[in-house]
Order: C-alpha cells, then structure tokens, then sequence
C-alpha cells in the first residue's frame, strides 16, 4: 500500500467517524428547529405582535381625541379659576 493510498483510506475513515458523530447532532438540531421554534416560539410571537398591533391601532386612532380633550380641559381650568 503507498503513502497515498494509506492517507486516503485514513481519510475516509475519519469521514466515517466524523459522520457518525455529526448525524445525531444534526437530527437534534433539527427537532430543536421544529419542535420549539416552528411549533412553539413562532406562534406564540405572532400572538404577541397581533396584540400589540391591534393595541396600537387602537390608540393611534384616539391620539387627536387626546390632545382635544388637553386643551379642553386646559381651557376649563382657567376659565373655573377666574
């Protein structure tokens, strides 16, 4: 057997080796992919970010009543303490 030959066959039986190891730790990471971010993180963020855009859409539109209502009272104040 050359030198050649014996490097490549220890090559190819550290890419064994290295495969080996590597599957299972892909097929965890994967799961970890699925399991908790695809069917448990993610839903629960669009839940979050669908209550806070309809909270902001709510009070976005009642900005103007606010500064109205601001300057009203403003208005009520001096003319009560004269």
């Amino acid at each position: 057997m050359t030198d050649n030959e014996l490097l490549l066959a220890i090559s190819d039986m550290m890419d064994k080796k290295l495969d080996a190891r590597l599957n299972p730790i892909e097929n965890r990471i994967k799961r970890i992919e699925v399991k908790l971010l695809e069917n448990n993180v993610i839903p629960r963020l669009n839940t979050i970010e669908s209550c806070y855009t309809s909270t902001f859409d709510k009070y976005k539109d009642s900005v103007e009543d606010y500064e109205a209502i601001k300057q009203d009272i403003s208005i009520m104040e001096k003319v009560i303490t004269v």
